[in-house]
């Protein structure tokens, strides 16, 4: 039992029938429809998982011979 409807119980114990429609349509007015839909595309942000490197593709494949071999 949620706390509204415990609320509720006592207010219509104490009052009576007259208490019941209007907390019957304060429920209504409260819980009567279902929030708008999101869209998926709503939900999600897109962004990179790392910053690119610029580094990264600057690898000469001749570089190792400079090193190692002279």
């Amino acid at each position: 039992m949620t706390y509204g409807a415990k609320t509720t119980a006592k207010v219509e114990a104490r009052v009576g029938t007259g208490a019941s429609e209007t907390a019957e349509a304060v429920r209504q007015a409260r819980f009567g429809q279902l929030p708008d839909r999101i869209r998926m595309e709503d939900m999600m942000a897109a962004q990179p998982a790392s910053v690119p490197d610029p580094a990264k593709d600057t690898y000469n494949v001749d570089e190792w011979t400079v090193r190692y071999c002279l």
